[in-house]
């Protein structure tokens, strides 16, 4: 397993080690001593799986008071995942990072809590699976607008097709303090 920062320390992509052969591959998607070793904390309490066509956007979601984090990856299909940092205190306040998961390359991304999370999916369709820190709750959820200017996210998409609930989110300046 490769570990590799991104711009914003805590956020990191994990690159699990693949074995293939002629009858397919086996990858290790989760091992709790090695990953926590490679700075990705738990213990993870719920897991996740979304299913979404070409071109949607989900997000971007966070939980005010018990902040989740998320160690994404994608089972079939390929998305464009994106976290930004949130935390008030944080040097990289307002900064993101982005990477392309995908069914193909097993790439996975740690999303520490603290962080907006969203993704917006690239193939005709993708199957996404995600460990939560934290169970949902719904009257927790804070989110961010996916097109926030100050932002400047570069998502593949101008367009996306994104819920009223996410069209409806402010812009970071307006949400005030979103996780703590």
């Amino acid at each position: 397993m490769q570990v590799r920062p991104s711009r914003i320390p805590d956020v990191v992509i994990i690159e699990p080690d693949v074995y293939r052969d002629s009858r397919g591959y086996f990858v290790e998607t989760y091992q709790e001593q090695r990953y926590r070793d490679a700075g990705v904390a738990g213990p993870f309490v719920q897991d996740n799986e979304s299913r979404s066509v070409r071109g949607v956007l989900r997000g971007l979601h966070a939980q005010r008071r018990n902040a989740q984090g998320k160690l994404v990856r994608v089972l079939a299909g390929e998305i464009y995942d994106v976290a930004v940092d949130v935390r008030p205190a944080s040097p990289t306040y307002g900064q993101w990072v982005a990477v392309t998961l995908s069914a193909e390359n097993f790439l996975q991304i740690y999303v520490p809590p603290g962080f907006v999370h969203g993704f917006c999916v690239t193939s005709a369709e993708a199957v996404i699976a995600y460990k939560c820190t934290t169970p949902y709750d719904r009257e927790d959820e804070v989110g961010v607008l996916w097109s926030d200017p100050d932002l400047g996210i570069a998502w593949p998409t101008a367009e996306p097709s994104v819920s009223e609930k996410d069209a409806g989110l402010p812009r970071l300046c307006e949400a005030g303090v979103l996780v703590g």
